[in-house]
C-alpha cells in the first residue's frame, strides 16, 4: 500500500479529531501518503478528496467535532453509489480507507470492501452502542458533559425543593443515561432497555419529597420517555415542582475528555497498522481494555449486551433502595439479561 484515505461519517463524536491526527501521523511515519475525504460518504461521491500533511494534524486533538466534517448519506445504501465510491477511490489510486463512525459507517465500509477496497473502521459514537467493541470514541466526553450539567441543575433544584428531569441522548441504548446517572448519583435512571412505570415513579418521587428530600434527579434517555411529557405528567399527578432540561447537542460538542483523546489516538494508529498488515474489512475496537481487530461479519454478530449488573446497582443506590423497583415488569432474561 502507498496511499491511504480517512473519512468521518454519521454523527460527530468528541475524539474524532484525535483519531484523524493519529491516522495522519502514523501514516506519515510509515511512509504512506494520506488523504482526507470531506463530509463522509457524501464527500466521497462528490470526490471531495484532498492530501493531508503533518501540519493538518496540528492542534486538532484539543477540539470536538471533526476537521474533515461529517454527514449522513442515505444515498450510499444504494449499490450503484457504493460501486461509484469504490471506483472513485480506485481512480485516485487509494489503496486503503479508514472510516471513523458508527454502525452505519461500518455498513458503508463493508460495502466498499466488496468492491475491492481495503477498509477498516474506527468506532465513534457517543451512545457506545456498537457491536464488536466495548468502547466507542465520544462516549466518555458525553457522560462527563451530562454529569457537569446535573451538578449545576441539582444546586438550583435543591434551592427550590424541585425534582429535575434531565433528558439525554440515547434513542435505542441507555448507556449515556446509565453511566452518567451512576456518576452523578441520580435518584432515578430511565433507559429504553428497561420499560418503567410512570405510576411507580410518581409514587416513589412523592414519597421521597414528602420525607424531606430537597431535590430528586431523574436521568431520562430519550428512548425511554419524552422528558417534557413526563415532566408535565408527573407535575399533574404529584403536584411537585419539576424542571425539565433537554441537554441535546451539548453532549456531542466541546473538547474531548482525556479518555476520548487517548482512545482516538490509540485506535487511529491501530487502524493504519492493520491496513499495513493486510488486516482489512475489520472493526478496530476495544475488548477488555485492549485493541481488538474483528472482521465486520463477526463484529455484527457480536451483540451489545445491556449492563444489567450496573443498572441493578444504580437502582439499589438510588431511590429504589427504599421504594422498590420502578420497572414496568423488571429485567427479563435473554439478550439483555
Amino acid at each position: 500500500m502507498k496511499k491511504l484515505a480517512v473519512l468521518t461519517s454519521g454523527g460527530d463524536a468528541p475524539g474524532m479529531n484525535a483519531a484523524i491526527r493519529s491516522v495522519i501521523r502514523t501514516a506519515r511515519a510509515m511512509q504512506f501518503e494520506i488523504y482526507g475525504i470531506k463530509r463522509g460518504y457524501a464527500g466521497l461521491l462528490e470526490e471531495d478528496i484532498c492530501p493531508l500533511t503533518g501540519r493538518d494534524a496540528g492542534g486538532i486533538i484539543l477540539h470536538g467535532g471533526t476537521m474533515l466534517k461529517t454527514a449522513r448519506c442515505p444515498a450510499f445504501f444504494d449499490e450503484d453509489n457504493q460501486k461509484k465510491g469504490a471506483d472513485i477511490l480506485k481512480k485516485h489510486n487509494i489503496d486503503g480507507l479508514i472510516v471513523v463512525g458508527g454502525d452505519g459507517s461500518v455498513q458503508g465500509a463493508a460495502a466498499l470492501s466488496k468492491y475491492g477496497i481495503s477498509t477498516v473502521t474506527v468506532p465513534a459514537t457517543i451512545d457506545n452502542d456498537m457491536h464488536g467493541t466495548d468502547e466507542t470514541i465520544g462516549h466518555d466526553t458525553a457522560v462527563n458533559e451530562v454529569v457537569s450539567a446535573v451538578s449545576r441543575i441539582r444546586d438550583t433544584a435543591s434551592a427550590h425543593d424541585r425534582a429535575a428531569i434531565i433528558e439525554v441522548m440515547g434513542r435505542f441504548a441507555g448507556n449515556i443515561a446509565l453511566d452518567a446517572g451512576i456518576a452523578c448519583g441520580a435518584e432515578y435512571i430511565l433507559v429504553p432497555e428497561v420499560p418503567f412505570s410512570r405510576e411507580k415513579l410518581s409514587r416513589s418521587l412523592l414519597k421521597q419529597m414528602k420525607e424531606g428530600r430537597t431535590n430528586s434527579i431523574i436521568i431520562c434517555a430519550e428512548g425511554a420517555d419524552d422528558g417534557r411529557a413526563l415532566g408535565e405528567w408527573l407535575t399533574e399527578r404529584t403536584n411537585i415542582d419539576i424542571c425539565v432540561t433537554i441537554l441535546g447537542f451539548v453532549q456531542r460538542g466541546g473538547a474531548p475528555s482525556a479518555a476520548d483523546s487517548i482512545l482516538g489516538s490509540l485506535l487511529g494508529a491501530a487502524a493504519v497498522k492493520a491496513l499495513a498488515e493486510g488486516k482489512t474489512s475489520s472493526l478496530i475496537g476495544m475488548k477488555n481494555g485492549s485493541v481488538r481487530i474483528l472482521p465486520y461479519e463477526k463484529a455484527a454478530a457480536e451483540e451489545k449486551i445491556f449492563r444489567k449488573d450496573l443498572y441493578l446497582m444504580a437502582s439499589m443506590l438510588g431511590a429504589a433502595q427504599r421504594d422498590g423497583d420502578i420497572a414496568e415488569s423488571g429485567l427479563g432474561e435473554g439478550k439483555n439479561g
